[in-house]
């Protein structure tokens, strides 16, 4: 896919992992509309790209977890842009907690965040790329997708889940000319889930280097389909 005034939706994307891949869409070329839960946070993030690219961005408050709102962000591409050709499904949480100390708000936010919202996108999605002779979705999942870890049981849930879910749709839009790719990162070097960044010299993977990946797989040939990367850093600390 060229990615020239390619028109594209990144949730979860006014900091880390999404903000990096809407950053890296805008350097090549892209039109982006990014969200997050706060106007606030949004309005800042547009700043920054205006920077890059003057007018490429826009953006709209979402809650991904409330179907409607995100049928509103659909349209507010297809209002602003003329329609969709690629959606990155990142928004997400990590909640890490023992089976018995998770609240039931914390499971239904988790499952909320990270599953139910990449179907209301994708749902949402679809027939406006349908629309347009295809499209590309590409979910951001994570290693935990398929390897499960002590209080990590709400996280590894949505993200195992988010594999069945990815790989079930590849195959139903495909001959719709919709290619569908899931990107399962190790650590990454962000504030996700409270951590702190160290910057350059961290051990982990960059969010910049999950945004290259991601542009990289929507550059494929429409003849190939990479549909599952997985990332981990080269050299974690020893065990």
């Amino acid at each position: 896919m060229n990615l020239e005034n390619k028109r594209a939706i990144v949730t979860g994307s006014t900091k880390g992992i999404g903000f990096a891949v809407a950053q890296a869409l805008v350097q090549e070329g892209a039109k982006v509309v990014i969200s997050s839960r706060h106007l606030e946070d949004i309005e800042r993030a547009v700043g920054r790209l205006d920077e890059l690219a003057q007018g490429r961005a826009t953006g709209k408050p979402c809650d991904v977890r409330k179907p409607e709102q995100v049928r509103e962000l659909i349209q507010h591409c297809v209002d602003t842009l003329g329609g969709v050709d690629v959606l990155i499904n990142n928004a997400g949480i990590g909640i890490f907690s023992s089976v018995e100390s998770l609240t039931l708000e914390e499971w239904q936010d988790t499952i909320a965040t990270n599953l139910d919202g990449v179907f209301y996108g994708c749902h949402f999605a679809i027939p406006e790329m349908k629309k347009n002779g295809g499209g590309f979705i590409i979910n951001i999942g994570s290693l935990a997708g398929k390897n499960a870890f002590p209080k990590g049981a709400a996280y590894n849930a949505s993200k195992f889940a988010l594999v069945g879910f990815s790989e079930a749709l590849m195959q139903e839009v495909r001959y719709d000319d919709i290619r569908v790719a899931y990107v399962m990162p190790g650590s990454v070097e962000t504030e996700f889930a409270g951590d702190s960044v160290q910057g350059g010299d961290s051990w982990k993977i960059s969010a910049d280097d999950v945004a290259e990946v991601v542009t990289q797989t929507l550059k494929h040939h429409s003849r190939c389909l990479t549909s599952r990367i997985e990332m981990r850093p080269s050299t974690p600390p020893r065990k």
